[in-house]
């Protein structure tokens, strides 16, 4: 994660913010060691670590789930989670291994897939999003970034996309969509109940 621009101030006013708005979760937070390799940039790594723990805190501290960025960085984020005991969230993209989707799940996860299990290439993430159960997975777009393979790697991903891609899941798993998109809708809620809020009927005709 891009760090270097980040100061303590910023943990004071996630903290007065969450305070007074009582979000549906913290994130999109994490730990990036693709970006920034721990071996070549050390310091990095112990900035993203302090960043990210500290808004652990303040998930745990509100009792809110926590949508994490996790690239390369699988087990240390694990640990952490495990550490200041948040028990809910979504892996945003998820491409570990089965084994590390399964501690994910253990810990309450649900477990995120959208344009990248498009390509037919993407074989590990195909796997998983076929083997894994579906009461662990949430769609999601991840817009404008990680378009699906109808669109084009150069293209902008959208959340009108999603029908499509929960297609995909389906025909993968040789399900009807409308299973797909009914577990998925419900394992969203799950974890991000406050988006019941966001669903009145007052707010969807704005």
């Amino acid at each position: 994660m891009v760090v270097d621009g980040a100061s303590l101030d910023d943990i004071e006013t996630l903290k007065a913010y969450v305070k007074e708005n009582n979000p549906i979760a913290i994130g999109e937070i994490g730990l990036d060691y693709f970006v920034t390799n721990p071996k070549v940039n050390p310091e990095n790594t112990e900035r993203q670590t302090y960043f990210f723990t500290e808004q652990l805190k303040v998930a745990k501290q509100h009792d809110l789930p926590v949508i994490l960025h996790v690239r390369h960085a699988v087990d240390d984020v694990l640990k952490y989670l495990r550490k200041y005991e948040i028990k809910r969230g979504i892996a945003h993209a998820f491409n570990g291994s089965f084994q590390q989707a399964e501690q994910f799940i253990a810990l309450g996860f649900k477990l995120g897939f959208g344009g990248a299990m498009t390509y037919s290439r993407a074989l590990r993430i195909r796997e998983l999003a076929t083997k894994l159960p579906l009461e662990s997975i949430v769609l999601e777009t991840d817009s404008p970034d990680i378009p699906p393979e109808w669109v084009g790697a150069k293209g902008r991903n959208s959340p009108l996309e999603l029908p499509r891609i929960a297609q995909v899941l389906a025909d993968l798993r040789g399900v009807n969509v409308s299973q797909v998109v009914d577990i998925t809708g419900a394992n969203a809620l799950n974890i991000l109940p406050k988006l019941l809020d966001l669903c009145t009927p007052s707010n969807l005709l704005h």
